[in-house]
């Protein structure tokens, strides 16, 4: 059954049929080789794997980024960003990065991050002289810290797929979160120094209080969200209703940069970006399914027990695999096929969910700049009007140093588990 499965799913992966019906077409051929499962399974498996509480958060924290973003929250962090490292040498891919990081934390996706911050960056530091494929690299890398800084749309549909607290992986990762964002900074600020990049006079004072004051409304919002989900006033899903509603208070009322003729289009976008993660998570449940009823999760386990029971061996290797599975297949896809898979193979060695779920998440977004399919670098390309050839080169060094610390935190569990057993404490 593996191999029908397995060659259903490359065949029409490289026939170039979309990923989510790649899932659901796969689940057919499955259904149809087993012959006795009538196919009326597969529309209750779809509602099944979509009708979840949880899941509510990833339409409002979808809409919640598209007000902030339409309503100038992006080029007023960039300003803000601008104030703080703009003086330093390569002060504009500082500026990416840093931009990324807070950007990140409301959105909480990698592919609307590069989209959002590289229409405004890349051509503003093209302008400023610095590499072309050097400003498409360093937006493509940075864009990876986003699904790890809270919010995070991955960790709220790998919590749901695996019964683990989303409040909890929020926290998770906050600090991995810092140490990609530190490491990509480190980068790009070797790079910009040995290239001579330029740097912009530094900020007064003045300045510097104007632009946070302009900031500050966009800066709060992670921390209400978080706050209020550790404070315990509501869950992550109706922490993502109340980013919506301080999204749009901030961006109608106050920002007033969204004119109400833009919200119906503000939502339109919103329902097309939901509905194509919430058709993957329903093809996913049908694969799902039949991947448990074939006891696939018990097999797989199996064979990475025969190389080794040692559970740092075992995060070695599916660290590997999920790198390179990561380079051709939708993030949230690859959560809902592989938590049920792996999350028990994790637990019985011993390793803490949490800890193993942010492993998961990290590396599959480490996967979207990976050659030669990461979605981020067609994203930069596009926005850059370079060739995948010309980014991989300039992409190198990042993905590095974004493999280095997932590594780092894959076998220093203690950097991601610190934060929420101080929670829990």
């Amino acid at each position: 059954m593996i191999w029908v499965l397995g060659i259903s799913f490359l065949t029409f992966l490289v026939l170039g049929v979309p990923v989510a019906f790649v899932l659901g077409l796969t689940s057919l051929v499955g259904l149809l080789y087993l012959g006795h499962i009538p196919l009326l399974l597969v529309p209750k498996q779809m509602f099944s794997g979509v009708d979840s509480f949880p899941l509510l958060a990833v339409p409002f924290f979808i809409l919640a980024g598209n007000l902030m973003n339409t309503g100038g929250i992006t080029k007023r962090l960039i300003h803000f960003c601008k104030i703080l490292l703009g003086h330093v040498r390569g002060g504009l891919s500082l500026v990416n990065v840093v931009a990324s990081m807070f950007f990140g934390g409301i959105t909480g996706a990698a592919v609307a991050d590069t989209s959002a911050l590289g229409t405004i960056l890349i051509p503003a530091m093209v302008k400023e002289k610095y590499d072309r494929n050097f400003s498409a690299a360093v937006t493509a890398a940075s864009s990876t810290v986003g699904p790890i800084i809270p919010p995070s749309i991955p960790m709220v549909i790998l919590g749901t797929v695996g019964e683990v607290s989303i409040g909890a992986l929020f926290l998770a990762g906050v600090i991995p979160g810092a140490l990609v964002g530190l490491s990509l900074l480190a980068v790009a600020y070797v790079i910009s120094v040995r290239n001579n990049y330029p740097k912009e006079k530094r900020a007064s004072v003045k300045e510097f209080f104007y632009g946070l004051k302009d900031a500050v409304l966009a800066l709060l919002m992670p921390a209400i969200i978080m706050g209020g989900i550790l404070g315990g006033i509501f869950t992550p899903t109706e922490a993502a209703v109340v980013a919506v509603f301080y999204a749009f208070l901030v961006s109608v009322l106050i920002y007033r940069e969204i004119r109400w003729k833009d919200i119906p289009k503000i939502f339109i976008d919103s329902v097309v970006t939901t509905s194509i993660i919430m058709l993957v998570i329903a093809n996913s449940a049908i694969l799902g399914w039949i991947l448990a009823n074939q006891k696939i999760p018990q097999v797989v386990a199996e064979i990475f027990l025969s190389i080794s029971s040692n559970k740092w061996v075992i995060l070695l290797l599916i660290n590997l695999f999920l790198l390179f599975l990561g380079t051709f297949m939708e993030t949230t896809a690859s959560l809902i096929i592989l938590t049920p898979i792996l999350l028990p193979l994790a637990v019985k060695l011993g390793i803490d969910p949490i800890h193993f779920g942010l492993v998961m998440v990290l590396n599959l977004v480490i996967g979207l700049i990976t050659p030669p399919l990461g979605v981020c670098l067609f994203i930069a390309c596009s926005i850059a009007r370079i060739t995948l050839e010309d980014i991989v080169k300039a992409i190198a060094p990042f993905l590095i140093a974004a493999i280095a610390v997932l590594f780092i935190v894959t076998y220093i569990p203690e950097l991601v588990l610190w934060l929420p057993r101080m929670a829990i404490k």
